[in-house]
């Protein structure tokens, strides 16, 4: 459920849904908890106010596909710690150029 306040005057729930809609169908997939309508005569300025969507990271560890490492036996757990992490971090400045 989204809070909806209005600043500055008042708007009938009609308006208020016709909104929420809209703040909806113009943020697909992000979850929004707050709309502030702040009426400025004939204009209405919107501010949303974001929440969080939770999401468990996956990643491929040693051939199989986890979220996290609780299950793994101790053997497994030592295959991730002396895993290399690669990362592409340019030497220099120089390397993140390209000339023609």
């Amino acid at each position: 459920m989204v809070q909806v306040n209005v600043i500055n005057g008042t708007l009938e729930q009609n308006e208020i849904d016709a909104y929420v809609r809209h703040a909806i169908d113009a943020n697909p997939g992000k979850l929004i908890n707050t709309i502030d309508l702040e009426l400025d005569g004939d204009f209405v300025n919107m501010t949303y106010h974001f929440g969080e969507i939770p999401f468990d990271r996956i990643r491929r560890i040693t051939g199989y596909l986890v979220g996290t490492l609780d299950r793994f036996n101790n053997a497994k757990k030592a295959e991730v710690e002396d895993r290399v992490k690669h990362s592409i971090v340019p030497e220099s400045e120089e390397d993140i150029y390209i000339s023609a």
